[in-house]
């Protein structure tokens, strides 16, 4: 056995642009975050070519996953066009010869930053959200090391107080965003800056959702059919945003997660987050052959 057999001609790049080495790594990580619902897993973040904070992390875990077979989806709050998406989809494209969609239906790999799409995903889809703070004890434990031993000891009494004191202060618990869930009944996750509204879309999904953060050097998953309990008070219940009334001014879909948009006299409009949801309620209603799944919302109200 000669050393020229054991290697490989050089290349310029290997597919999907990340090294094997940080690939191996990261299917590993993704195995343990699997079989472990909700722990952070640490793993060496690699040089990816956007800047940290803009979803380094969830362009890794996709690479690692990509595969010519795969149809990515790429969508920043919702919409499909913006710089953020249309630059990450291109380069996914460029580096692995996938297929690239706007249609969740159609989509076997989606990343998203802040949602989660309108329409139900199946078994055979994954979604990976960018996270910028995987840490949901953050904000009542500055200390990373003392916030990893609260993880172990399933100690999160200052999270419930924090909790506590906003429903005391303001009647309500005002976080819209990254809202704590508590992962099959052990670990305590931020689910991404999704919105409240997007948290019940991962409850029992039949989705594989990943979680990685970049900056932050961690990822965690949330299996399919896993719960996913927000923390709650028994006499406070968990409300989402009420949009159940707000029609979107462009699609004239009504009842799902709007953005509102301030005029310029002084009002504001409404159109829903989801933009391809609203782009094929369009086609729809101007006659063309488009189809539009079920969606975990109805009017409002989760289905």
């Amino acid at each position: 056995m000669s050393l020229n057999k054991l290697t490989k001609d050089w290349r310029a790049m290997s597919y999907g642009f990340l090294d094997a080495s940080a690939k191996r790594e990261l299917r590993r990580k993704m195995i343990k975050a699997v079989a472990v619902p909700g722990c952070q897993m640490p793993y060496a973040s690699r040089e990816v070519p956007i800047a940290r904070g803009w979803g380094t992390g969830g362009l890794q875990a996709t690479l690692t996953l990509l595969n010519p077979r795969h149809v990515v989806k790429v969508i920043d709050q919702g919409d499909d066009d913006s710089f953020n998406a249309a630059s990450i989809r291109q380069f996914l494209a460029r580096v692995s010869g996938a297929e690239t969609t706007s249609d969740t239906l159609e989509a076997t790999l989606i990343q998203s930053r802040h949602r989660v799409p309108e329409e139900i995903l199946r078994e055979d889809q994954i979604l990976v959200l960018q996270v910028p703070n995987p840490e949901p004890l953050r904000p009542v434990q500055p200390s990373m090391a003392i916030a990893r031993q609260m993880h172990a000891d399933a100690d999160y009494g200052r999270l419930w107080l924090k909790l506590y004191e906003e429903i005391v202060r303001s009647g309500r618990i005002m976080q819209g965003a990254e809202y704590p869930a508590l992962v099959n009944g052990r670990y305590v996750i931020t689910p991404s800056p999704i919105p409240r509204w997007d948290v019940r879309k991962l409850h029992m999904a039949r989705h594989l959702t990943l979680l990685p953060a970049g900056r932050e050097k961690r990822i965690y998953a949330v299996p399919p059919f896993t719960r996913i309990e927000p923390l709650v008070f028994n006499d406070v219940p968990y409300k989402v945003e009420d949009h159940a009334g707000v029609t979107c001014s462009r699609s004239g879909l009504k009842g799902f997660f709007m953005n509102e948009i301030p005029l310029d006299g002084g009002g504001t409009r409404h159109e829903i987050s989801d933009g391809y949801l609203g782009a094929k309620a369009l086609e729809r209603a101007a006659g063309q052959a488009v189809r539009i799944g079920e969606t975990w919302y109805k009017n409002g109200e989760m289905q």
